[in-house]
């Protein structure tokens, strides 16, 4: 049953790979190995068929999930040796316990490295034993491989990977989801292109509900990469075969079917000999009326051979990408050991801090700056958030504030006559303007010093990224909570004189109101704008020219004719109901609280107009310099300041040798992440040669 030296050479080859690989963890999964992966559910027969490839009893059995985790199987053709004296005494305690044993067969774990296991009872039992010591004595299931390596002058130079078999329904005390934990990962096998699947379906139910072949279409729709097995050929009911199946009628698999016969149960209760199995197996296929003109293309030696030739066809048709993908792997992880301080971690202290904080502090400029090389084409980041801040929500803040969105006309007739004085005014007040406008300025201060927050949120949002992204912080996170402290509490004293410098910049508008300002509207030409727009929507009286006015008669003097048709000064204020006697002068004493009692006057309006004109030009030519000045002022101190000045305050604070040793000790997470690395270099060094 030898098979050509260069066939065992080649799968030898990726059986080292698997070896290296599973020896270093997970990490190896992007190198995505040439391999056969075992696929179907409970007991169609996969144990079966594996155990009379390998020509012994040796796999687990029961009710319910038996495979719990993968188990890689790598069979290692050998020949057989004259004598065998080594082994022998190797096996001694072994043959007594197994009379089959032969010196010749034996099985190796990866996990229990140097141990030969002649006895193929002990070989069930330590599967068994390293499951559960993984899964524990219930039903869990862990994606945690199995790797063993039998040897034998009976078995083809062969890789197969035993997955847990499909389940529907969860039995006793497994976990509810353990479908979906067993098709996740069955898939995250079969799906690698590498992976050639090797579907079981008993032969006596219908092929069309086969979960194993379900299940392969799904990442193998055309059926390029998977192969049929059909189990229980001779249980189908009489007359009935599988011949059309193999022909390719039912569903076509490029690789093609083939039947084969396995030990029944009674037949395992009695531990039948699986050599008599495959004796019986080739009888049955040979006297089968169906199957005897193909029996050679029948049973389990047949698809032993078969195997062997995809798998070798396969590896070679991959070993140039497997290559490559090593190299670039090796690459990869030599690049991360660097950063990571090399196999052995760096020594000086001193050049570690000093190139972090150089590193760090040319970050923050040209994240702030934007002369990065890895600008984001997705949102915005860095120095253009800051500008986002200024040009477009303290801009659009400022412009958004209504000088009379909380100031009522009323309240500004009011504000008129109090500034007035005991002495009405001639013109529109100069005092009411000032107050007003004043007023006003000071609601910038709020959305100023917003500012000033917003634009800090974005260094400490900087700050974070720069935290995240320096390799060093990962390895000496003492050093990262250091750094963090420092440049917050960095930025937060910069905030001080920041926002009083915003705060002093609105005093300063409010404490001065410029009337002179160029751009400034001044009174004429406010009243002029006022009286045009009153007139415009004034309507016309006709006048009749030979009718003498009221106001002509004495001169324009006539005391009754004024005080009847004209109001007086305070005439919004005064109730137009008190009762006149003839005669008799009306006068009371002023209420204790006087209000407006009518509606704004024209005179009132007039003046009300003018002056809420004139603010809202004073105010807008305030927003202007406001929207500004603000930025440039938080440009100033803030953002320019932590750029020059970031750097010597790092260095006064860590460039310290009584805090060096304590900032650069590494996280346990680097010093584990530095093994597996180094493992992996090893490993891909080794899958290299």
């Amino acid at each position: 049953m030898a098979t050509s030296g260069l066939g065992n050479e080649i799968v030898n080859v990726v059986n080292k790979l698997q070896d290296v690989f599973s020896a270093v963890g997970s990490s190896a999964a992007q190198i995505d190995l040439p391999q056969i992966c075992v696929l179907g559910s409970q007991s169609s027969g996969k144990s079966s068929v594996l155990e009379n490839i390998v020509g012994r009893d040796f796999l687990p059995r029961g009710s319910g999930i038996v495979t719990r985790r993968p188990l890689v199987l790598q069979l290692m053709n050998r020949k057989p040796t004259a004598g065998a004296n080594g082994s022998a005494k190797t096996s001694a305690e072994d043959l007594k316990s197994d009379p089959q044993s032969n010196p010749d067969e034996w099985g190796e774990f990866l996990h229990l490295p140097g141990q030969k296991f002649f006895d193929f009872t002990k070989i069930r039992d330590e599967i068994v034993r390293d499951t559960e010591a993984k899964t524990g004595k219930n039903a869990g299931i862990s994606p945690l491989p199995i790797n063993l390596r039998i040897f034998s002058p009976n078995v083809l130079t062969l890789t197969l990977v035993d997955l847990p078999g499909l389940t529907k329904v969860p039995v006793g005390d497994q976990p509810r989801d353990i479908e979906k934990q067993i098709r996740d990962m069955l898939f995250k096998y079969i799906s690698r292109p590498a992976c050639i699947i090797l579907a079981v379906t008993p032969a006596n139910s219908d092929l069309a509900n086969s979960d194993g072949l379900k299940m392969a279409r799904e990442v193998d729709p055309e059926g390029q990469r998977t192969i049929g097995v059909l189990t229980k050929v001779d249980l189908m009911d009489t007359g009935t075969d599988v011949v059309d199946i193999l022909a390719g009628r039912v569903i076509p698999l490029r690789l093609g079917y083939v039947p084969v016969v396995n030990r029944g149960q009674r037949d395992i209760d009695t531990n039948k000999p699986i050599s008599s199995a495959l004796d019986a197996e080739r009888k049955f296929f040979e006297g089968h009326q169906s199957y005897s003109n193909k029996a050679q293309y029948c049973g389990t030696p047949f698809l032993a051979r078969k195997l062997n030739v995809i798998l070798m066809a396969h590896i070679r048709a991959t070993l140039p990408d497997i290559k490559a993908r090593i190299s670039q792997q090796l690459q990869k992880y030599t690049q991360e050991l660097q950063t990571l301080g090399g196999a052995l971690g760096d020594s000086s202290s001193s050049s570690i801090v000093l190139s972090v904080i150089t590193e760090f502090c040319s970050e923050f400029r040209t994240t702030i700056d934007g002369n990065t090389n890895d600008l984001s084409l997705n949102e915005l980041s860095g120095g253009a958030r800051i500008s986002f801040v200024f040009h477009e929500l303290f801009s659009n803040g400022i412009k958004t504030i209504d000088p009379f969105d909380q100031v009522k006309d009323g309240d500004v007739r009011l504000l008129l006559y109090n500034s007035s004085g005991s002495t009405p005014s001639l013109f529109v007040g100069t005092q009411a303007f000032e107050q007003i406008v004043k007023q006003q300025i000071r609601r910038l201060e709020e959305p100023s010093l917003k500012c000033c927050q917003l634009v800090y949120d974005e260094l400490i949002r900087i700050l974070g990224q720069l935290l995240a992204k320096i390799q060093a912080f990962r390895r000496f996170p003492a050093l990262r909570d250091r750094f963090n402290s420092v440049v917050v509490n960095f930025f937060k004293t910069a905030m001080t004189p920041t926002t009083k410098l915003v705060t002093d910049m609105v005093s300063m508008q409010a404490c001065y109101v410029n009337t002179t300002h160029p751009d400034f509207l001044n009174g004429h030409k406010a009243m002029a704008i006022v009286t045009e727009r009153m007139n415009a929507n004034k309507p016309q009286e006709r006048v009749d020219k030979n009718k003498v006015s009221p106001a002509q008669i004495n001169n324009n003097r006539d005391l009754d004719v004024d005080m009847r048709e004209e109001p007086g000064f305070f005439g919004s204020f005064f109730a137009k109901n008190q009762q006149k006697k003839k005669g008799v002068a009306v006068m009371e004493a002023p209420p204790t609280v006087i209000k407006p009692q009518a509606a704004l006057s024209e005179r009132e309006t007039m003046e009300t107009e003018v002056i809420k004109l004139l603010i809202h030009s004073y105010f807008n030519i305030v927003k202007r310099e406001m929207i500004d000045m603000i930025p440039k002022a938080i440009s100033l101190t803030l953002v320019n300041y932590s750029k020059e000045t970031l750097q010597q305050q790092l260095l006064q604070e860590l460039y310290k040798p009584d805090v060096l040793e304590d900032l650069l000790k590494e996280s346990e997470f680097v010093v584990n992440r530095r093994k597996e690395v180094v493992s992996m270099i090893q490993a891909l060094n080794k899958a290299e040669e």
